[in-house]
């Protein structure tokens, strides 16, 4: 049986073909400072199949899947992350002048595979505040694919590794 897993260590990255329309499997930068993603489970849209002949409950057939538009990646709001931001902005307007797409995977630590999908990212900006909050943003991808299951990437040697509390206090703590 497998092992059931939590959310601990999961990563958005995303990566630039190199070849147009070939998915990256290596080089992937992990976007930092993610606190939240989206669902890519969304119930199928169901068409009415229902004909005169039904007397007390209607069909259906079973439509498409809606990832409903922009996905939003709630995540703090830090200098690094907007640098970071900036970065991806830079690197999709290079991407598309390059005729080629961006691409971004959602990886677990613990299950064997990644989801990928293309997408063009939104700049960000300020989200409400209140006080005794942290300062957060809103990270927005569109996906212009459909998100497929495959095979964890590599990341770049230079993107960030996943920190936990314990090692992040420690890193920061002088005695």
């Amino acid at each position: 049986m497998s092992e059931r897993v939590s959310t601990a260590g999961m990563r958005l990255a995303y990566a630039v073909e190199t070849t147009a329309g070939e998915r990256p499997t290596t080089g992937y930068k992990a976007v930092p400072e993610v606190k939240s993603m989206p669902s890519f489970n969304p119930a199928p849209n169901t068409i009415d199949s229902t004909t005169l002949e039904e007397t007390e409950y209607m069909t259906y057939v079973q439509g498409l899947k809606d990832l409903g538009g922009a996905l939003e990646y709630g995540a703090n709001l830090t200098d690094d992350l907007m640098d970071f931001w900036d970065t991806v902005l830079t690197d999709y307007d290079t991407a598309v002048e390059g005729k080629k797409s961006m691409w971004w995977t959602v990886v677990h630590p613990k299950l064997a595979k990644a989801l990928f999908f293309k997408g063009s990212p939104a700049p960000i900006s300020f989200n409400e505040a209140a006080v005794g909050a942290m300062a957060e943003t809103t990270l927005y991808i569109t996906p212009t694919s459909a998100p497929i299951l495959e095979a964890k990437p590599t990341f770049a040697t230079d993107s960030a590794e996943p920190v936990s509390a314990r090692t992040a206090t420690k890193s920061t703590t002088t005695v």
